[in-house]
């Protein structure tokens, strides 16, 4: 199940996106909201990943247009160190559970 990652700190997108991936995970990262609704509309991504540091209004605005264009699950995210720890224990259950759901 595809994921898309948007965060407004590119390092940290990246390290997320490494994990997933690292763990067999097919995952995008963006830091843009503008980039978040692009991908969206053009491919299927089955999980949202938002980022702690997204404002809230565009936190409300990208969970809504996600739902509109097939997310099954929007997760919200706050990292802690070390990131690849915090991938695996919080994201990675969540996305297996929502491609387990078909």
């Amino acid at each position: 199940m595809r994921t898309l990652v948007l965060g407004r700190t590119p390092a940290r997108v990246t390290d997320v996106v490494a994990t997933l991936r690292a763990d067999g995970f097919d995952a995008e990262g963006v830091t843009t909201d503008e980039e978040a609704r692009n991908l969206l509309e053009a491919e299927e991504f089955g999980v949202l990943i938002i980022g702690g540091g997204v404002e809230p209004d565009s936190r409300a605005a990208i969970k809504e247009f996600g739902l509109e264009h097939q997310v099954r699950r929007v997760i919200d995210g706050a990292l802690t160190e070390p990131f690849d720890a915090y991938v695996r224990r919080e994201f990675e259950p969540l996305i297996r559970e929502a491609a387990s759901r078909g």
